[in-house]
Parts: C-alpha cells; structure tokens; sequence
C-alpha cells in the first residue's frame, strides 16, 4: 500500500477531517506503549466517520477503528494501517424518556455521570471502566456483577457493507466479554441504554464507593490495559496467577503488578515485546500449576491487517 498515495488522497477528498501521519500509538492507548501508525483520523461526527470508511473501502483499505485504546497492545515497530480514532468527534450522548443514547466514542465514564446527572440509575458500575462506549459495547465491558448487556437495548453500527443498522434486544448476543460486533468488520455507532429512575445523591454514593473499591484493589496509578485476561470458567485468573507465584514478575519494564495479580502494568520503559513474553510465561506457568489455559482479554495488535 502506498500510503503516501492515500494519505494525499484522503486529504484531497475530506479537506476538514483531522488527519495525524506517524502518530505514536502509544499516545493513545492505556498501556503507553506502541511506534507509529501510518496515519490517524479523527472523525468529528458520524457523517464523517461513514465517509472515511466509504472511501478507504474505494481504495481496498481496511482501518483500525479505536476508542481510547484501554484494551489493546500495538505492536512496538508500529501499524502498518490507517487508524481511526473516535474518541474526539463522537461521543453525544441525549436522553429519551429513562434512556439514554451514547455515540460510540463516549467514556463510560462520561456516560454514567450523564445517567446520574439525569437521575438515571443502572450504569454506576461504569464509570471507573476506562473505556468508550464503542469498544464497551463490542466486548460487553463489565466490572463488579455489572454488565453493559444488562442496561444495552438497541446498537446502531455500520456493517461489513458500511450499511447502517440496528441491532436490539437479543440480537446485540451480548455476553461474557463478547458481542454480535467481536470480531466483525463492523463499527459500532452509538448504544441505547434502558435504565430506572433514581436519587441522583444515591446514584454518585453508589459510584464513589464502586471508585473507592477499584482505587485500594487495582493499580490505577500505572498504564495498563486493565485485566490481561479473561475469567476462566472456574475460578478466577487473578487468584490462579498469585497462586502461581506471580505476583510481582517482570519482564523488561511489564510486571504482574504487585497489587493486583491480574493485571500486566507498565512498570517504566516496557515494550509490547516486553508484555507479550510476560503473558506467555504468565499462560504456561499457571497452565503448569493449574491445568488452566488463561485467554487473553487485551487485544493484540499486529503491524499489518
């Protein structure tokens, strides 16, 4: 692919759209780590977002569509790929009646202050998730017995074809970690949630406690890209990697952080090498001890599609 070809081109055909070239990935992924992607966008609106796609499918190009990069690992010589970032442009979020629709690029976090704002309860478990709507509802994100599936009613995505579609109820097949959109060359557009009246001053106690919990178990104060891995079905992979003797293991500048077993941080200067052999040692020591194959919950990406 000739980028520089593409880039002109793209540049040439969306004058407006904020088109970044070598852009360090590790500027906009929670690990702080990841060279350059050959260029990033920055689409302000969904109109702008659909048109980008539109023409890189014109031109046989596949992007990488991300949030704020709190679930990814970029790889260290960089991507071979233009990126698309919609963190920036496309994080509306507007109420209708007890529910609220967010565009793909709102935080949870922003999203469940907005819900409690509104005196709408049912997202307090959200906001200390690091992550946008978009990549939330792709992989289901939940933590402390709250699931997006619980309150997600209707999805609206671009399909493989960039058509606009919906998806509601069921046919969203949200699940542990996983969505109708996981591992689709779809893109999620914004998320309707369904949620219940409440006290706005019970909603934020709610969500400082949940903040409080996270802050005295997890290492908020290190990058990382929040669990490495996916619970097994018995048990759980912090406490089988602590039981491991894990805790605390480096390799280069990854370690098991100290505080909590499940998670990889970046403990100064680590490289995506660096975590990707820490991961492994990780998954054969456990499956050593334990008989458990550990999956990876961060995604791995590659220089090339």
């Amino acid at each position: 692919m000739d980028y520089t070809a593409l880039i002109a081109d793209i540049r040439a055909a969306m004058p407006g759209l904020e088109l970044r070239t070598g852009e360090p990935m590790s500027r906009h992924c929670s690990f702080r780590i990841g060279g350059p992607a050959a260029a990033m966008a920055f689409p302000a609106s969904r109109e702008e977002l659909t048109a980008l796609c539109s023409l890189l499918r014109q031109k046989g190009v596949r992007p990488l569509v991300i949030g704020r990069g709190t679930n990814i690992l970029p790889p260290d010589e960089g991507l071979n790929r233009i990126v698309v970032n919609t963190s920036r442009g496309l994080g509306d979020i507007a109420r209708s009646g007890d529910s609220l629709t967010a565009g793909c690029g709102a935080s949870l976090a922003s999203l469940a202050s907005a819900a409690a704002a509104e005196g709408l309860s049912g997202l307090e478990f959200a906001h200390g998730i690091p992550g946008t709507v978009g990549g939330g509802i792709v992989m289901n994100a939940g933590a402390y017995g709250g699931e997006l599936k619980d309150a997600a009613v209707r999805t609206d995505y671009l399909d493989e074809d960039l058509r606009l579609c919906q998806a509601e109820g069921p046919a969203q097949e949200l699940s542990y970690r996983h969505s109708f959109l996981s591992g689709q060359d779809c893109i999620a557009l914004s998320v309707t949630f369904a949620l219940q009246p409440g006290r706005e001053d019970a909603i934020l106690a709610r969500m400082r406690e949940l903040d409080g919990r996270r802050r005295d178990s997890q290492p908020l104060d290190m990058p990382s890209a929040g669990s490495t891995f996916k619970r097994p079905r018995e048990g759980y992979a912090a406490a089988l990697i602590d039981q491991a003797g894990l805790k605390g293991f480096s390799v280069g500048g990854a370690q098991v952080s100290p505080k909590h077993a499940g998670f990889v941080v970046n403990a100064g200067g680590a490289t995506s090498a660096d975590v990707l052999q820490l991961m492994e040692h990780i998954q054969k020591t456990v499956l050593a001890q334990s008989g458990v194959l550990l999956e990876p919950e961060v995604r791995i990406l590659r220089s090339e599609a």
